[in-house]
């Protein structure tokens, strides 16, 4: 693909839109600082706020007359440039308040805008209030991906704005569209998205957090991000209560939004069973929390095997579903449970939603598909369809899926061989990697706690793990072929 002028001015007034965003996000929590906070941080936001959309109103209101529509091939690689200048702008403030270095500030941006839930990060009980809810809320507007942000509030990209949702919309089934026009289906999943955190920081209330630490907390889980506002994470309420509301949250951050959307159309619990997907990833989740509370150290009382069972509940779902929040000692437990850990981070959560992993949609696709050649060497003239909801699935979904795991395969091969290049032992390199590629967040070994030891090569690194696991690997991968750059 060769970039003509006008797809160039195009690029240019698109990326200006994140940028600009980012910039009324400064000034916002400048704003809070001054007024609501008292922390006396405002200018650590509000001069890098008016840079910013000083910038973009710069870059954008010159080119205001360009209006050539998007470019199909065009949309990942605004994709990625719109990851990049959000997660660069947003890492000035971090720097300026915490004084960690730009490679750590810009890790711990893009963990934020990845829902990754990774921290450079330590001492976060005495951090200033606005720089807490900063963090927090840029886990949340990442959530649902900035480019969908950039479509619901740009009503004139209407004849290209389904590319861009396409391309960044996580999982195989991104053509379903939820209503017919794409500035009102970005709407729509916003709506949801913001009831959803509603009822979470009102949940989280009432069973005793408070209302700051509610809001900031409804932020990382209705994300499946993570961050947190201490550095013990949700276990530094060890309240079980606490526990059992972030589990509810959780899976309704890691369901498909467009089944959120169908049971407020039609007030259906059942929508959820009746889904494919849906029901094999709470089976999953069923599944694999029974392992993990089955291998854990037994005791003797009721109340404490209680106990137990929830955590296991509470752990697996945060990893299944990408989150990441910690409770008391789980990073002690045995290694077998780690293990499933690991393994359910890589399942994620369902296609649409806002987890990372591979995504149930893919694992039940391939499930299917090495069922039926197994069956085809029982049956040699058989003819056998991979079905999803009672309907063949087309070739090119088989194809996109079996590439999605070789290209998986190899990225995690070659990003913890860069990891143990670094100087990390090989149980911490794909901790760390897992962590990061499937926008996790915790990891082991001697990462365990934070990220902190990270050199600048391997937060480079692994921030490019982040983006690679949030575009879900084609989307960004396809830039690094030449044929793409080619007329």
């Amino acid at each position: 693909m060769v970039l003509r002028f006008p797809q160039i001015l195009l690029l240019t007034r698109l990326v200006a839109i994140p940028v600009g965003a980012v910039g009324g996000v400064l000034l916002l929590f400048g704003f809070l600082s001054v007024f609501e906070f008292h922390d006396h941080l405002e200018l650590s936001f509000l001069e890098p706020g008016l840079a910013f959309s000083l910038l973009a109103m710069i870059l954008s209101v010159p080119l205001l007359r360009y209006r050539s529509a998007l470019k199909q091939r065009m949309a990942p690689l605004f994709a990625l440039l719109a990851w990049v200048m959000v997660g660069l702008c947003a890492a000035i403030p971090i720097t300026l308040v915490t004084g960690v270095s730009f490679s750590q500030a810009v890790f711990e941006s893009f963990s934020a805008l990845t829902t990754t839930g990774a921290t450079v990060l330590s001492g976060l009980d005495d951090m200033s209030p606005t720089f807490l809810m900063y963090r927090q809320f840029l886990q949340w507007l990442g959530g649902l991906g900035v480019v969908v942000f950039v479509v619901a509030i740009l009503p004139h990209l209407d004849a290209g704005g389904m590319k861009l949702l396409k391309a960044e919309v996580p999982g195989p089934s991104k053509d379903e569209k939820l209503i017919s026009r794409t500035r009102k289906t970005a709407h729509a999943l916003w709506g949801i998205y913001l009831l959803i955190t509603i009822f979470c920081a009102i949940a989280y209330h009432l069973v005793g957090l408070s209302w700051f630490d509610a809001i900031a907390h409804s932020f990382s889980t209705v994300s499946t991000g993570g961050f947190s506002t201490h550095d013990a994470s949700l276990g530094f309420y060890r309240s079980e209560w606490v526990y059992l509301v972030s589990d509810l949250f959780m899976l309704l951050g890691a369901i498909n939004f467009a089944l959120h959307f169908a049971f407020y159309r039609e007030r259906r619990l059942r929508l959820f069973w009746e889904n494919e997907e849906t029901r094999t990833f709470l089976i999953i989740v069923l599944v694999l929390s029974l392992l993990v509370f089955l291998v854990l150290p037994h005791a003797q009382s009721f109340t404490v095997e209680l106990k137990a069972l929830n955590h296991a509940f509470f752990i697996l779902i945060s990893f299944i579903t990408s989150t990441g929040f910690g409770a008391e000692n789980f990073t002690q437990w045995p290694n077998a449970a780690l293990f499933l850990l690991l393994i359910g981070s890589y399942l994620g959560g369902c296609a649409g939603s806002t987890a990372g992993g591979s995504k149930i949609l893919r694992i039940v696709i391939l499930f299917k598909l090495v069922r039926r050649e197994i069956r085809r060497l029982v049956h040699p003239r058989g003819v056998f369809a991979v079905r999803y909801q009672g309907r063949p699935v087309q070739d090119s979904i088989v194809r996109n899926t079996l590439a999605f795991f070789f290209f998986m395969l190899l990225m995690n091969v070659i990003l913890v061989g860069l990891m143990m290049i670094d100087g990390l032992d090989l149980w911490t390199a794909i901790t760390a990697v897992t962590a990061c590629i499937n926008v996790l967040g915790p990891a082991f070994g001697t990462l365990a706690n934070n990220f902190q030891p990270l050199d600048a090569f391997g937060l480079d690194v692994l921030t490019f793990a982040m983006v690679l696991g949030r575009l879900e690997y084609l989307t960004l991968l396809v830039l690094f072929i030449p044929q793409y750059w080619r007329r």
